[in-house]
């Protein structure tokens, strides 16, 4: 454990989170506020890719929490589960942990050629984030379990949106960038049109922001259809924000629209 310094209110942790629902370890990365918690406990935001958007994600968290009168933003704990190795390895095991399982994968050209492992583990991961992480996550800080977010780009967003219609109650808020929409040919939709067992047909869902950068080409459109299927579908979402970042593209979207969707969790 070490404390960042005399200008952020949070201490840092990093420890080894071995999974039995995925059978490998993950790096588990987390920034606590060192003010005191309300009576409710702190919001947590669980940052998919950590090992690219926990200092992010911290860092907005931590620049506009010390103005909370204007901002809006309280002090919150921010969570990064966090791959290691090599780049191939990595993106490997993205591929398992974020992706739906399916009777068959059908990839688009682009993909054809890549080694891209095994598919499919995103119900393991999902058992792995509430069956194991959050528990761990709540029995070492006082968290507010009213106020839990979930993060994910690319194929981790892909993972977000899964998450929000197979386990809506998960948490309380979904931030998806840039959602690999077109993975196995909008096989998300399986899941829209047969939510999970959890979600009747017209409950209300937790709030979604949905954001694609605007020089993204076909995944402006995917983000749009969805965003225009989830309002119209039995799902109805008591917070919803569709954004199209202007010329963003995949890479810089993060950086430019995470304090937007930092701010949305706290709207009211």
């Amino acid at each position: 454990m070490r404390t960042l310094g005399p200008n952020d209110p949070h201490r840092k942790e990093e420890w080894q989170f071995q999974s039995r629902f995925m059978g490998c370890s993950y790096t588990i990365k987390t920034a606590v506020p060192l003010h005191p918690a309300s009576a409710e406990g702190y919001p947590v935001i669980y940052v998919l890719d950590g090992h690219q958007y926990f200092t992010i994600t911290h860092d907005v968290v931590r620049l506009q929490s010390r103005n909370s009168a204007k901002t809006f933003i309280s002090p919150s704990i921010v969570v990064g589960i966090c791959l290691s190795g090599e780049d191939s390895s990595m993106s490997k095991q993205r591929f398992y942990d974020f992706t739906p399982a399916a009777d068959q994968y059908k990839y688009p050209e682009r993909l054809q050629n890549r080694e891209l492992g095994k598919h499919g583990g995103a119900e393991r991961f999902l058992e792995f984030l509430t069956q194991e992480l959050q528990p761990e996550i709540v029995g070492r800080y006082p968290v507010n379990r009213s106020r839990q977010t979930l993060f994910g780009h690319s194929l981790g967003g892909l993972f977000t949106l899964y998450t929000l219609l197979a386990k809506p109650d998960s948490f309380q808020y979904y931030l998806a960038f840039s959602p690999s929409i077109w993975w196995n040919e909008q096989d998300i939709y399986r899941y829209m049109n047969n939510p999970g067992a959890s979600v009747s047909r017209h409950s209300r869902i937790p709030g979604i922001f949905l954001t694609v950068g605007g020089e993204e080409g076909f995944m402006v459109d995917d983000a749009r259809q969805f965003a225009e299927r989830l309002r119209s579908s039995p799902l109805v979402p008591d917070r919803f924000d569709y954004y199209v970042a202007a010329d963003e593209n995949h890479a810089s979207v993060v950086p430019a629209v995470m304090s937007r969707a930092i701010r949305f969790t706290v709207q009211s």
